[in-house]
């Protein structure tokens, strides 16, 4: 369990980020069309997740915005951008903002993806949504580097993640 703040006071996720060097769980999420997708559809490439509680929220929508210029430079790259908003909130967001070169994933159906990657908050106010994190894959889906953000309303480490897909 992984003790971090939400306002400055203290809650919790259920687990702790994979560790660096091991290979991920699989996942089951929600596309934009509705559509289950596994980690296998994005096979072949590194993988950024950027991982947050909802696109709603200012840091969130930052953060996927940053990420998406990121994206933008790099044709050898998925950024994975998983919450627990339905499907149709994000591509709202995607399309007010502009954003076209991140992937939106969904954990409409279930929440296993959080508890499995060990982001699920279990208490105070966002219980059930996720910890903001920053999980960086490599083209076989070990884990090369994590962020776990102590605090949900600040920004991750956007150059560190970013010179891991190096």
């Amino acid at each position: 369990m992984a003790t971090i703040t939400f306002k400055g006071n203290e809650t919790h996720t259920n687990g702790e980020l994979p560790t660096l060097g091991s290979i991920v769980p699989d996942f089951k999420l929600v596309d934009g069309a509705l559509g289950d997708v596994v980690l296998g559809n994005y096979a072949g490439k590194k993988k950024l997740l950027n991982i947050v509680p909802s696109l709603d929220t200012s840091v969130c929508a930052i953060s996927t915005k940053k990420f998406n210029d990121f994206a933008q430079q790099r044709d050898d790259v998925f950024v994975l951008v998983i919450s627990a908003d339905l499907p149709f909130a994000q591509a709202r967001f995607c399309g007010a903002e502009g954003v076209d070169n991140v992937v939106t994933l969904s954990m409409m159906r279930s929440r296993n993806f959080a508890k499995d990657y060990g982001v699920l908050i279990q208490d105070g106010p966002l219980a059930g949504l996720c910890a903001r994190a920053v999980v960086v894959l490599d083209e076989n889906n070990k884990v090369i580097y994590t962020q776990q953000v102590s605090e949900i309303g600040e920004e991750p480490d956007y150059n560190a993640a970013i010179e891991a897909m190096n």
